[in-house]
């Protein structure tokens, strides 16, 4: 059975991508009796606030037909930001070389947080430099990442 991100991935990404915009990622969070599903959309030169609500407005009446969440949840889309979090190990490939902030599910050589520069990528592992040692991260395991001020981000 396929998770409720991967659910609206399937239903979304069509409509995002004929808006102009990449799916770059979801985040379905619980928040106490109801949860959040954070729609994070780019493009090549940089998000703003009324691309956002137009592509919330069109998947929120997919998402409404489809209902793919069982449960209440508010519908939040944004631009992945500066410090945007990564999904995929396409993204990683993209910052090769910049710093990234690591936290992993299950301890890696006695820690779960790591934050250094990303030296390489495959497709099951990620190679962080930090403290001049050599990290490999199963990308399986890795609970959540964010870019930490890249120079490669548009911004308008």
């Amino acid at each position: 059975m396929k998770s409720s991100v991967v659910l609206v991935a399937d239903i979304v990404q069509p409509t995002i991508e004929a808006l102009g915009f990449e799916l770059w990622g979801l985040e379905h969070l619980q928040q106490g009796k109801r949860s959040v599903l954070r729609v994070f959309i780019d493009c090549e030169n940089a998000v703003n606030l009324k691309d956002c609500e137009n592509v919330s407005r069109q998947i929120s009446a997919l998402l409404d037909v489809e209902d793919p969440i069982s449960g209440e949840y508010t519908l939040e889309v944004s631009s992945p930001g500066l410090e945007r979090p990564l999904f995929k190990t396409d993204q990683f490939a993209q910052f090769v070389g910049d710093k990234v902030k690591i936290v992993m599910r299950s301890q890696v050589e006695g820690r779960r947080k790591f934050t250094g520069l990303i030296e390489s990528v495959s497709a099951d592992e990620i190679r962080l430099s930090l403290d001049g040692k050599t990290f490999k991260l199963d990308f399986a395991e890795i609970d959540k990442a964010n870019i930490v001020n890249s120079d490669r981000i548009p911004t308008r």
